[in-house]
Formats: C-alpha cells, structure tokens, sequence
C-alpha cells in the first residue's frame, strides 16, 4: 500500500511514528515537506532565541527515515491532488500515485490585510527561517513591535526583549489575550507584561505601514497615532491549510478546515 504524508509538522511526524510502531512492512510512504529540515518542535520554538538550536528542536530521531519504507522529501510542495486519479502533483512537476492519502497541512499565520504588510523586516514567528530572519535583523535593529496580543504573540515579545529591542506589542482589543482571560486577569497579565520593559498597545486598529523617521517603519493606527520601529512580527492568528483539500473537492468545514469523522477519514475514504 502506498500512503502519501502531506506535511511533516509535529502531527504528521506523530503519525509516522504511530505507523513505524506497528508492524507493516508492506506500507511504501512518503512524506512531503514544505520546509527544509524534518519536523521540529514549534511549540517550544521561542527556546530558539535562548540558545536551543535547530537540532535540539528536532523530533526525528538519527535514522528514523533509514527503516526502509518510509521516504522523506525535503522542499516538497504538494500544488494539486487528483482524487479520481489518486495523484498528487509537486511544484517540481513530479507526479506521485497513492492509495491512501494523509493531509497533515496544519495552518498558517494570519497577517492583516493592510498596505505595507509585506515591507523588508516584517515577519511572522512560524518556522525556524523566520527566527533566523528575525536574528539577523535584530542586530541592526533598536525597536521591535508584535502585532498581536495572544500567547504566542507575548512569547514573541519576550523574544525581541531578548534581543536588547524596545518592544511594543499592538493588540487591536481592549485587553491582552481576550479570548483567554477575563477583565481582571487581562489587567494583571498587562502590568506584568509591562514590567519585563514592554510597551503596550491596545485597541489599536493598523490602517499601514510606510517609511517612519524614527525607525525603518512607521504604523499608522485608526485613531490618529503613529508607532515607528525597525522591526514588525505578526503574530495574529493562523488559519487552516485547507487550500488543497477545498481543490480537490474535499468537504470543508463551516468554518475552514477539513471536515472529517472521529476517525479522521474525510469525505473521501481514500483520504
């Protein structure tokens, strides 16, 4: 049977490793990788600015792809799946059959849609590229904003406070992490927050980013104010990697994402 793995992040590398403890010698998959390094762990991605490398994050033990029935492709892009076919197409054009199908496309981060969002030295804080990216600025960089008051947006904040920035995280709510805490714990996570050296920003609706004076970007906000800083990371949000599953026909969800049952087959029984 040949199982193509779209994805190896954290969970289609939980897979893999749920396959690789059964016994099936039969099974031929193969992994498609977006990135250029195996799977790693993108929870713990912030220890990445205290010093853990790329390798300490690794979860792919030395060997694990030397089994023999498991092929890892590294750069692999996945642009178009022929359900009727049983194909998966890859940005280099090379063409792959399947019998059984595994979406493991996991999300991506939400940048708002605002003019300048895609200016040099604006990033996200996904994958160990964008901390690379973030390093190298970093070093030529006195000011550093978050958009984005959520977990991982605060965990970036402690990340630029590491690397010497005055920091500034913008939040387009009232409070900080509002979908997680309630007023009274939103104004105790403030003042804490506050007392690491980080400036905070709330209700604070970005209209764009231009050339600033004081910094290499300047913010323009909804009331009037203005925030320069050399360095902006976007940390709103993320948002279902359903764009192949939609392609090819797959049920989605009401609210994105594939739809699938408590077994994780989606309307597909080959997927």
């Amino acid at each position: 049977m040949k199982i193509i793995v779209i994805g190896h992040g954290m969970v289609g590398h939980k897979f893999l490793e749920s396959l690789a403890a059964g016994s099936a010698p039969e099974l031929q998959v193969t992994v498609l990788c977006e990135e250029p390094r195996p799977a790693y762990d993108r929870v713990h991605l912030s220890d990445f600015f205290a010093g853990r490398s790329a390798a300490d994050l690794s979860l792919v033990p030395a060997g694990f792809f030397e089994n023999g029935n498991m092929l890892l492709k590294l750069n692999a892009r996945a642009i178009e799946v022929d359900r009727r076919a049983r194909t998966v197409t890859m940005a280099s054009g090379e063409v792959l059959d399947y019998d059984k199908l595994v979406f493991a496309t996991g999300s991506y981060p939400f940048v708002p849609p605002l003019a300048g969002r895609d200016r040099k030295d604006c990033f996200v804080y996904r994958t160990i590229e964008d901390l690379e990216a973030m390093l190298e600025c970093g070093e030529r960089s006195c000011t550093g904003v978050v958009v984005g008051g959520g977990l991982l947006g605060l965990e970036c904040a402690k990340a630029l406070r590491d690397m010497h920035l005055a920091t500034h995280v913008v939040e387009f709510a009232p409070p900080l992490m509002a979908m997680q805490v309630d007023d009274g714990g939103a104004r105790v996570l403030r003042a804490r927050i506050e007392d690491l050296g980080v400036t905070v920003h709330t209700q604070k609706n970005t209209l764009d980013i231009v050339d600033g004076e004081a910094g290499t970007h300047r913010m323009r906000f909804a009331d009037g104010t203005h925030l320069d800083t050399d360095m902006i990371v976007f940390s709103a949000g993320i948002r279902p990697r359903d764009e192949l599953a939609r392609a090819c026909g797959l049920l989605i969800g009401p609210r994105g994402g594939i739809s699938i049952d408590n077994s994780c087959r989606t309307s597909d029984p080959h997927v």
